[in-house]
């Protein structure tokens, strides 16, 4: 857009039209005077074309100085310009799919609603780099670190109980196998969250040497214990086509689970149902937000140019007008 930098100069203008009326007045009342026996004596066409000449040149002094007065105030052409700076963060959910996870105190299963919550999870983190690790007794890769969302729901789907030979709970190397995933990573954000529902008791690293690892590589971790308190109904097996149910101890271990976010400088949360873990999910959505700086600033593109030289152009055909054509000096 067009705008003055002095715009307050613009009023001067105002003086044109005042300018006109008084120059014309002045050179009515001073025009130098001739006797004739008779008006008629005089073609009316040089009193015209006398006329002219002069209007003209009152003309272009006129514009000339309007010309100037547009310079002096300053016209240029305003660009706002915005620059935006997007931090993306690198998240790795890390999920816990022991045997343990078949407990129905969530619907349909632990398992079951920790997928449909971890699907609506990734759903709103879109322009972030999430990846999923799942681990029992062993840690695997579900996901590596992705931008496309309809992948990563995919693979969150496709989560299962781990089989038997691969049962437990290895919490540490589940960490370990997370900060390899991350550790190259070059962003400023890099978030865990780590779900479990148990207490560790595989693998050769110990979790909080897990924390203490992922806080050197700057990797924050939110842990979540889902599970009720005291005892929750497992499925032990099938008679008659009928699920066998029995009520068993829940065995989340909360110290350690607070340990690991307290090293990492993340947060433990506690979920004992489907509505519960989906707040966990919305508040951590909410704690680690992408970044946009936005800067904006205007470029301006002085214009004075523009009247300057239309000026400089009058004020030369002013003075070849007057002195040359119109043969008249002042």
């Amino acid at each position: 857009m067009i705008e003055f930098q002095y715009p307050f100069i613009l009023f001067s203008l105002l003086l044109v039209p005042i300018l006109f009326g008084v120059e014309r007045k002045r050179r009515h009342s001073s025009e130098g005077t001739m006797r004739f026996s008779h008006k008629d004596l005089i073609p009316i066409s040089a009193i015209k074309r006398g006329e002219s000449k002069s209007r003209i040149l009152l003309i272009i002094k006129l514009l000339i100085f309007s010309l100037i007065i547009i310079a002096l105030a300053g016209p240029r052409y305003s660009e706002k310009i915005t620059e935006s700076n997007l931090e993306i963060v690198d998240i790795m959910l890390v999920v816990d799919q022991s045997s343990s996870m078949l407990a129905m105190d969530f619907e349909p299963n632990r398992l079951g609603a920790v997928k449909e919550v971890a699907k609506s999870f990734i759903a709103e983190r879109e322009g972030d780099r999430l990846g999923i690790i799942v681990f029992a007794g062993q840690s695997f890769i579900q996901c590596p670190l992705t931008m496309d969302t309809d992948v990563l729901i995919e693979f969150a789907d496709q989560i299962e109980i781990a089989p038997k030979e691969h049962d437990g709970t290895a919490i540490g190397m589940a960490i370990a196998n997370a900060i390899n995933r991350l550790r190259e990573s070059e962003t400023e954000s890099k978030i865990m969250i780590l779900l479990s529902d148990g207490s560790n008791n595989q693998g050769e690293l110990d979790p909080l040497t897990g924390a203490e690892l992922a806080s050197k590589f700057g990797i924050k971790i939110y842990t979540i214990g889902a599970g009720t308190q005291g005892t929750a109904p497992y499925p032990v097996g099938v008679r008659g086509g009928q699920t066998i149910i029995q009520h068993v101890e829940v065995d989340v271990d909360e110290e350690t689970l607070g340990q690991i976010a307290e090293i990492t400088g993340g947060k433990f949360f506690r979920a004992t149902d489907n509505k519960s873990l989906k707040k966990v999910y919305d508040e951590i959505n909410e704690l680690e937000r992408t970044e946009i700086e936005v800067k904006e600033y205007n470029n301006y593109t002085e214009l004075y140019d523009y009247a300057v030289i239309p000026a400089t152009f009058f004020a030369f055909l002013f003075i070849f007008l007057s002195r040359g054509i119109f043969r008249r000096v002042g």
